[in-house]
């Protein structure tokens, strides 16, 4: 009646951590590679987000700091990007890259773009579920209740659907950045910033993938019991 730590259970985590550090190794590296190469528009983070927030329709948005490196974020909520001190006030490639992306996830809740208004729904359900779903699946295993179990798994079946719906919307916040780039900025800038943002979309990747592959191995000792 129990899950245990398995063959497969071991090669998830192997796999999971391997994927982690790898993909998080990349976006490190290629994030400061572009970081010592200075935008051809002599403009700081937070200058070219403001244009092309503005471009976007987007003028309402505000731009404040946050704490950390590549902590950088939009948030629908208080709608603002809150950008990393190094993005902010930054005048690289990748600086700019970073905060073109998050005007870009701005620019797509000011024209109701789909995939980004159905992650933004998901957000309270998502948040309930990855935060219970876990003690769900204990409680249920210590007190053999399979019909806990299975709640479980459903409840972290929303946290996947979540990440596989983060994908697109951030693949298209990147598409954005990188078109905004190229029509503002010089070649160096488009090269840079699809570099650093693809590197950034790998996490994604990867975080979805992870994901996908621990629901299948839930699913697939559900399906044992």
């Amino acid at each position: 009646m129990f899950y245990y730590y398995d063959g497969g259970y071991l090669l998830l985590i192997i796999i999971s951590t391997v994927l982690g550090l790898a993909t998080q190794g990349y976006i490190n590296s290629t994030y400061r590679k572009w970081s010592k190469v200075p935008a051809s528009s002599g403009l700081t983070g937070a200058q070219v987000a403001r244009n092309m927030l503005s471009e976007g329709g987007a003028t309402s948005v505000g731009i404040v700091p946050i704490a950390g490196t590549l902590t950088d974020n939009y948030d629908p909520r208080d709608n603002n990007l809150h950008l990393s001190q190094d993005n902010l006030s930054g005048g690289s490639v990748a600086s700019v890259a970073v905060a073109c992306h998050e005007a870009g996830h701005a620019c797509q809740n000011a024209s109701g773009y789909a995939p980004m208004r159905v992650r933004t729904a998901l957000v309270p359900i998502v948040n309930f579920a990855s935060n219970s779903w876990m003690v769900v699946l204990i409680v249920g295993m210590m007190l053999g209740l399979a019909g806990l179990v299975q709640l479980a798994v459903i409840l972290f079946a929303f946290s996947v659907v979540f990440e596989l719906v983060t994908l697109p919307v951030e693949i298209d916040a990147s598409r954005r950045a990188v078109k905004y780039l190229a029509a503002h900025g010089g070649g160096i800038d488009e090269r840079g910033a699809r570099s650093v943002l693809t590197a950034a979309a790998l996490t994604y990747v990867a975080a979805a993938l992870i994901s996908v592959l621990q629901l299948l191995y839930l699913l697939g000792r559900t399906d044992e019991r």
